[in-house]
């Protein structure tokens, strides 16, 4: 191999992008057009940012759940026993554990929470590591996530009409499911999994924690109103 070939191949050699390089510039494309998907993620990854999100909450949703499955077995073998999620008359899970709309579907709703958000964590540890999902599993994750808003703005609704109380692990449930569903959505339109208008891909990826602040403000502001009067007697 003549100089001259052997300089060529050592310009292109210097030419090809390592990895950590291309991500580098995805990363830089990305920060000038945040609503911009990367290649990696219209490959089916996912920013980091999701999967540590994914990965906290859908632990911390895991263990509100189960926590929720022990207090129900606890008050099954002794229903005068003592729970400490019992906070005072209006914070409290023992009146929801037992009551209908805690296994509305049959199973009961926290062990079909722990499936969830065992899965969610699953997940997010997937992306974690650089993994590339399916477009069939992007697109299960979203229809889940809607199915997870519906069901805690559901119970909610329970919560303030029927049972007229807070469960302190619903709120952490609650607390973590919004996030997801926002974030999930965002990054799954922004990979194209979905199709979309533009606006709304961009509106939800640019603006998505305007989204998650509204909806917890909602959620707070029911709060305050719905237990006016307890928390007066409360506090």
């Amino acid at each position: 191999m003549s100089q001259q070939q052997r300089a060529e191949d050592a310009t292109a050699d210097e030419d090809v992008l390592t990895d950590e390089e291309l991500l580098a510039e995805e990363e830089a494309l990305a920060a000038l057009d945040p609503a911009r998907p990367t290649e990696h993620q219209l490959a089916g990854g996912a920013p980091r940012g999701l999967g540590w999100l994914l990965t906290i909450g859908g632990a911390l949703g895991t263990w509100a759940s189960v926590m929720l499955i022990l207090s129900t077995q606890k008050l099954l073998r002794d229903p005068d026993a003592a729970l400490g999620c019992d906070i005072n008359p209006l914070i409290g899970c023992g009146k929801f554990v037992l009551s209908w709309q805690a296994s509305v579907l049959g199973p009961p709703n926290a062990v079909l929470g722990t499936i969830g958000f065992a899965i969610v964590t699953a997940t997010g540890v997937a992306l974690l590591g650089g993994g590339r999902l399916p477009r069939v599993y992007w697109v299960l994750l979203m229809a889940g996530s809607v199915l997870a808003a519906v069901w805690i703005t559901w119970f909610q609704y329970q919560a303030f009409t029927n049972l007229r109380g807070l469960c302190p692990y619903c709120l952490v449930v609650w607390a973590v499911t919004i996030p997801i569903v926002v974030n999930v959505w965002a990054r799954g339109l922004q990979g194209r999994h979905l199709p979309a208008p533009e606006g709304l891909r961009r509106f939800l990826v640019q603006d998505r924690a305007l989204v998650i602040t509204v909806w917890y403000a909602v959620v707070l502001l029911l709060i305050g109103v719905v237990f006016w009067d307890q928390w007066m007697l409360i506090l």
